[in-house]
């Protein structure tokens, strides 16, 4: 099988990469758009930041509706078609998002946005992990968590064009969405079904086993529920680093950092190169001392950079902070595809994977109401601190507990089991 074999991609496994790093980009791309004009939004529709917090709350929590309805249809009739529908449906309501007349109206887009982007993250690397070589999955399982950082600096860009140099609404923002998914449409248009998807559904039917009956084996339950509390404490300190940040690196209340916009989206920009940085060390370290080693090493790096990026004052101090808890923090997640996919049974990839991460995600949906909220009461910096410290010793900790099925063969019988837990 191609995925197995030689350390080289052929025209096929490029393509399905390239396709499912621009739609996990795309995705990021339209959700830190709104982090990015948080701010801008509020004053228009006058409402407050609190409420505004609860814009990113629905996005998240509408994820796991999005991993489940695609990844049982991705599980039933192949990845691609799924795929496909998927980066349509997300493209046009990200850009719906410029004509929104008024709060609830974004309240409701930002639902249905939710509900695409649990869907792609889940498929794209279900797809992505089936296609490349086992050997090397770790490191492109590190290139496509980049995309979601590479989505929020292309974010961070169009937001530097629209409102720092042509001087724009926010709303002209939203209308980027279009052009990059509907390059990540084209070239998907052109990828074969995923081969370990034809293999197992052939096994299934051969053996008369439904997916259900897969699912419901206690192993796999048990492994399930673990993953979706590792992808809470995983989600906590992704959007614990990022989602208030741009505010705190703009606001001059409750000890922000005061700068203008144009600073602050610099700062951003820089920082999600480390984060891109951080996720190819150690997504390439990952094949080499296996998914946990990776994910703890980035996890506790991240501790001791924490007083930097939270408490520094000047804008040089924040934006190295800043882009060294980017690469540690990011570097953890950079394992996470390659890693939930392992940990998958065959016959349940396209919905396993996603399902746990979307689920986690919705346990973490209230980290940036929370973090608005401590912001009042304890400044940002301690807001800051005090989550993301926390999110990542629980990372580490919940990691050291588990299993790993470092580069396991998809095709083999055995992988539709899932390891024990401990």
């Amino acid at each position: 099988m191609r995925a197995t074999a030689g350390d080289k991609l052929d025209r096929d496994q490029r393509s399905a990469f390239a396709a499912s790093y621009l739609g996990w980009t795309m995705d990021a791309f339209d959700y830190f758009i709104l982090v990015l004009v948080y701010k801008e939004i509020a004053d228009d529709f006058g409402v407050s930041l609190e409420k505004m917090a609860f814009l990113t709350t629905v996005t998240l929590v509408m994820r796991p509706v999005g991993a489940y309805l695609f990844g049982i249809w991705a599980d039933k009739i192949g990845r691609r078609t799924p795929l496909i529908v998927d980066v349509c449906f997300y493209s046009v309501v990200g850009f719906l998002c410029a004509f929104a007349p008024n709060y609830w109206f974004l309240f409701v887009l930002r639902l249905l946005y939710g509900i695409g982007m649990g869907g792609e993250w889940g498929l794209g690397a279900a797809l992505s992990m089936e296609k490349v070589p086992a050997h090397r999955r770790g490191f492109f399982s590190g290139v496509l968590q980049g995309g979601y950082a590479g989505g929020y600096l292309l974010a961070s860009l169009a937001y530097l064009l629209v409102h720092s140099w042509l001087d724009l609404s926010w709303r002209w923002i939203f209308a980027f969405s279009l052009l990059p998914a509907l390059v990540s449409l084209i070239i998907r248009l052109g990828v074969s079904e995923s081969e370990v998807w034809v293999t197992t559904k052939e096994t299934l039917a051969r053996h008369n086993t439904s997916v259900r009956t897969v699912f419901l084996d206690p192993t796999i339950l048990r492994r399930f529920v673990y993953l979706v509390i590792l992808m809470a404490a995983f989600n906590f300190l992704s959007h614990g680093t990022q989602d208030i940040y741009p505010t705190f690196l703009k606001s001059t209340e409750n000890r922000g950092a005061g700068f203008d916009a144009t600073t602050a989206t610099w700062i951003a920009v820089i920082y999600n190169v480390g984060a891109i940085i951080g996720g190819l060390i150690l997504g390439w370290a990952s094949d080499r001392i296996g998914r946990k080693g990776a994910i703890i090493v980035g996890a506790l790096l991240t501790l001791p950079i924490i007083p930097v990026f939270a408490y520094s004052r000047s804008a040089g101090m924040l934006c190295l902070g800043a882009f060294l808890v980017q690469a540690t923090t990011q570097g953890a997640w950079a394992a996470v595809p390659a890693h939930l996919s392992e940990m998958s049974p065959n016959a349940i990839r396209g919905f396993y994977p996603g399902v746990t991460y979307q689920l986690g995600n919705v346990i973490a949906a209230l980290n940036l109401p929370l973090q608005q909220q401590l912001s009042s009461t304890w400044g940002y910096p301690a807001a800051l601190a005090t989550t993301v410290a926390l999110a990542a010793v629980a990372v580490a900790v919940l990691t050291a507990v588990g299993s790993q099925a470092t580069a396991v063969d998809f095709t083999a019988a055995t992988s539709e089991r899932a390891p024990d837990l401990v």
